[in-house]
């Protein structure tokens, strides 16, 4: 009996270890070496920067993109109240890509489809769409060709989920998961046609087109009464999107974290990781998506606004750790950015205008450098400057600790004026005495330049 179990146990961890390594096991159509994946991703490394849009029905109700949810109104109810009043009569993404332009921005994705199901372009696969409502029109193709004009790169957020369509089955985040009937007719629901239609409908994204440069899938939920990579088919969507798109850079939400194949970056959402985030010990692209306010689609009510500060130093820190910003405006129902947008839009322009060579093709600085009080270093591995960034203005004095040595020449970034600074002379000075032996001691204005956050570019030896 024992001898029985013992076989018995061998061959379950013979099973699961098998599954565990074909589940990590790269296939054929994954396959990539690191300097083939760096490569692809370089433009988006350097760039950091980008605008995501949330715009879609729920602009009509204008209270928050998951409203179909949180107010759990049926597909049919929905549909019937804002359908047929959607009509973005002063739509113009040429305006939109200026925007996005003229703030520093180097990429923009807009919402395909969001979880409501219904498709800004002219899908051949459902009713549910930009033409047929007042619009009466593909909304997709003049964003996409006003960003090339923009020089901009082109991404596509694509929603896994849908509550519109009839074969989505019900599940913990349906805006019917409270409604016993309709949770009932799941036996009535085929996942596995709903697959074949995302497949349908992502084809036409990535072939209709032209080059796609971002995928952004929104998301995975597995578990008891969610959906995970299963009920996707993720590898199966995964491995159609590189076929047609073999450049695109994917994100991580489609519930194959468990690979080193099926994500490209990790994206942090509505918060700051306290570092540059790792796996399995290995730093890993990443991308934080934040909003201006509590809301990704227009809400005409939200009052949680960040201010200019606030974004430019978010923006700063995040290049500090490694990583990109995605910043979200959510357009209004008549299709342009309300004035809190595009005021702070404009602002972080204007700073980004003298101060983005701080920002683009910079990264974490190098260990050796630490970090002074109140501001945050980026640094340009191919240019070999570092720049701090003064998040509190100082009263004349700012101290680099240990960076003695390592400094050619100091200058202010937003005018390029020198920044004197110098080392402790003789112990006991009474202006030197709290600098170490090994610090800099930077000599500032007492009044702060007219810039929202200075920075000091320094040219290392």
């Amino acid at each position: 009996m024992r001898t029985c179990m013992l076989v018995l146990l061998l061959i379950g961890y013979f099973v699961s270890s098998t599954r565990a390594q074909s589940a990590t096991e790269t296939p054929q159509w994954a396959q990539e070496s690191q300097t083939q994946k760096e490569q692809r991703m370089a433009w988006w490394r350097h760039d950091r920067f980008g605008m995501f849009i949330h715009w879609g029905l729920y602009a009509v109700p204008a209270r928050h993109e998951w409203v179909q949810q949180r107010e759990q109104t049926s597909a049919e109810a929905y549909k019937e109240k804002y359908f047929n009043v959607f009509d973005p009569d002063l739509y113009n993404p040429k305006e939109w890509a200026a925007y996005a332009k003229e703030a520093g921005m180097k990429y923009v994705v807009l919402t395909a489809r969001h979880h409501e199901g219904f498709s800004l372009w002219n899908t051949k696969l459902s009713d549910y769409k930009a033409p047929n409502t007042p619009a009466k029109k593909d909304l997709l193709k003049p964003f996409v060709e006003a960003c090339r004009e923009a020089g901009l790169k082109v991404g596509f957020y694509y929603s896994l989920i849908d509550w519109h369509h009839p074969d989505f089955t019900i599940d913990g985040t349906h805006a019917l998961r409270n409604n016993k009937e309709a949770r009932a007719g799941n036996d009535k629901r085929d996942m596995s046609k709903y697959r074949q239609f995302m497949k349908d409908q992502l084809t036409e994204l990535l072939t209709d087109y032209g080059k796609i440069d971002l995928l952004f899938y929104d998301f995975s939920y597995p578990g008891p009464d969610g959906k995970g990579h299963d009920d996707w088919d993720s590898e199966g969507i995964l491995k159609l999107t590189r076929k047609l798109q073999p450049d695109i850079i994917v994100n991580d939400r489609l519930d194959l974290n468990h690979t080193e194949w099926g994500w490209d970056y990790k994206t942090p959402e509505q918060f700051m990781p306290s570092k540059w985030p790792e796996v399995n010990g290995k730093r890993v692209p990443w991308e934080t998506c934040q909003t201006f306010s509590g809301s990704w689609g227009y809400h005409r009510d939200e009052n949680t606004w960040k201010s200019t500060n606030q974004l430019i130093a978010m923006l700063i820190e995040v290049v500090s750790k490694g990583g990109n910003l995605l910043l979200n405006v959510g357009p209004t129902a008549r299709g342009y950015f309300d004035d809190r947008a595009t005021e702070r839009l404009e602002r972080i322009g204007k700073w980004m205008k003298y101060n983005s060579r701080s920002i683009y093709g910079c990264t974490a600085a190098p260990e050796e450098f630490k970090k002074p009080d109140n501001c945050f270093l980026t640094y340009n591995p191919d240019t070999k400057r570092l720049y701090v960034h003064l998040l509190q203005w100082p009263f004349k004095t700012l101290y680099l600790p240990g960076y003695k040595g390592k400094v050619k020449y100091a200058q202010f970034l937003h005018d390029g004026s020198e920044v004197k600074y110098t080392s402790r002379t003789e112990p006991g000075s009474h202006m030197t005495i709290t600098a170490g032996a090994e610090d800099l001691i930077v000599d500032l204005p007492v009044v702060k330049p007219n810039v929202e956050i200075p920075v000091i570019e320094l040219i290392l030896e």
